[in-house]
């Protein structure tokens, strides 16, 4: 089995960092819009001109009121044709990289559980040190909160109560 071109690509690494909405965390104005677009002029979708062209939109509430976030802003939201499509293409992609994933354990299974093997050997010493560090620092923080109240007990004492009995004399 040679590794179909679509899935090499998705490997290689890309310059391009575009700095926009994301929608799925890929960029909508540089990535997604055209993508849709050149799918729509194939024929292959049929997304609405109106969502093309105006793909984000004021959110409201059901009662028709505009909808602001809890800093005050106005909520903006991604038109539902667009936002549709892009979770068929994600569910589709999860598809693909799943299908091909089992393909490769059909074909391949010895090879595919030897890179299982090597990469649990090789994240065994990582995981062992972050447990090591969060035990030690676990251990660093109840040791400081036990210091902090014996400081606080030690601070106040002289203003406890005592239940001690004074002795009257007549």
């Amino acid at each position: 089995m040679e590794t179909p071109r679509y899935i090499q690509a998705l490997l290689k690494p890309n310059t391009g960092k575009p700095q926009g909405r994301k929608v799925w965390s890929i960029d909508l104005e540089t990535v997604w819009l055209p993508f849709f677009t050149s799918t729509n002029t194939m024929g292959d979708t049929a997304i609405s001109p109106e969502a093309l062209g105006a793909p984000l939109r004021l959110a409201y509430n059901p009662d028709g009121s505009v909808k602001f976030s809890k800093a005050g802003r106005p909520v903006i939201k991604v038109a539902k044709d667009i936002s549709d499509s892009v979770k068929l293409v994600r569910d589709n992609f999860i598809a693909g990289l799943t299908e091909y994933s089992h393909t490769v354990f059909t074909e391949h299974g010895e090879e595919y559980k030897a890179q299982v093997n090597k990469a649990i050997q090789a994240g065994k010493p990582i995981l062992d040190n972050d447990k090591a560090k969060l035990n030690e620092a676990m251990a660093k923080m109840v040791d400081n909160a036990i210091s902090e109240a014996e400081s606080l007990v030690s601070e106040h004492s002289d203003n406890i109560p005592t239940k001690e009995k004074e002795l009257v004399t007549a």
